[in-house]
């Protein structure tokens, strides 16, 4: 399907058509003149020795004659590569963008050690930057949490602002308002900002793509107590978000968490070390696979059997000029 992307053109592209009127009139019109005693040029084709001569050579004239249209055929080539003619480009499968929020716990206890060193928050800070190396194709956000929620990243496609964040969370530097831990609280606050995010698809030309938080969290939180939980994972499920969560602390994942995170489809995962947490991390990555969606085609720029065209009309518009002429003189 061929397309022009300037299609205020059409009055140009009268030009060639009206030319070529007026040479094919000027070349079969001389008659008149003969008939007026001015002299007749070989290729003349209404004169009455025209008329005469053997077929050969009245096809031969008639072809050369042509020649004398080539500068118009040239004109109409420049003008429809002018019109910017475009036609669809094949149908291709883009990547499904997945909108995945860190919802970090950074609460006084996630500077405890953990068995093989480190303290929790280093651990999940160093498994959290290694994920981002495995789907650089996704848009991700960091959001801090203890007794109130602090948005640090939002969603970006920028691996390095979460990557640089690490020095400036460490829960030991944190004020007091985020030594406490709310899950509930840093849970809805993520929602609405899954919800309403929609900058990075929207600047991509994509659509708003699928929407994944994981939580890190290393104790037990009593905002998810009294059916809490299960209110809050009911929203998240019918936003369409889906929560995974990763116990870091010692013991068995609470049983809040595990109400919260089932009704939106997701797991609930418990690390003691940091190859557990790595782990984990490798599982949850392929729980979420490449998800592609077929792209519509686009108009792209279809030049070249205009130019091709063009290029063959001026070679034969050169040959006229230099050999394949009659001369009368």
């Amino acid at each position: 399907c061929m397309s022009f992307s300037h299609p205020w053109l059409p009055l140009l592209r009268l030009i060639p058509p009206a030319l070529g009127a007026l040479e094919v009139t000027r070349l079969f019109g001389r008659a008149a003149l003969h008939r007026a005693g001015r002299p007749a040029l070989p290729l003349d084709l209404s004169t009455p020795a025209f008329a005469r001569a053997p077929l050969a050579q009245r096809t031969l004239a008639a072809l050369l004659g042509g020649l004398t249209l080539t500068p118009v055929l040239l004109l109409a080539a420049a003008v429809l590569i002018l019109a910017g003619p475009q036609r669809l480009g094949p149908p291709s499968d883009e990547k499904v963008l997945t909108n995945i929020e860190f919802v970090l716990d950074v609460s006084g206890s996630m500077s405890a050690s953990m068995a093989s060193g480190g303290s929790r928050y280093q651990v999940a800070m160093g498994a959290i930057n290694q994920f981002l190396k495995d789907r650089t194709d996704d848009a991700f956000g960091l959001t801090i949490f203890g007794g109130e929620v602090v948005r640090w990243v939002p969603l970006t496609r920028d691996l390095s602002a979460i990557a640089n964040a690490t020095p400036f969370l460490d829960p030991a530097t944190l004020p007091s308002p985020l030594g406490s831990t709310r899950v509930g609280h840093a849970l809805k606050f993520s929602k609405d900002t899954l919800t309403h995010a929609r900058g990075v698809a929207q600047a991509e030309g994509r659509a708003p793509g699928d929407k994944l938080i994981v939580l890190i969290t290393d104790g037990f939180s009593s905002d998810l107590s009294g059916g809490a939980a299960n209110r809050i994972g009911t929203e998240l499920a019918e936003s369409q978000i889906l929560v995974h969560a990763i116990h870091v602390g010692d013991g068995p994942p609470p049983g809040e968490l595990v109400e919260v995170v089932t009704p939106t489809g997701g797991q609930v995962f418990a690390a003691q070390d940091p190859a557990g947490l790595a782990q984990i991390f490798q599982t949850i990555s392929r729980m979420q696979p490449t998800r592609l969606q077929a792209r519509q085609p686009e108009p792209v720029d279809h030049f070249t059997p205009f130019a091709l065209a063009g290029l063959g009309l001026l070679g034969l518009h050169l040959l006229g000029l230099l050999g394949l002429r009659y001369t009368p003189w």
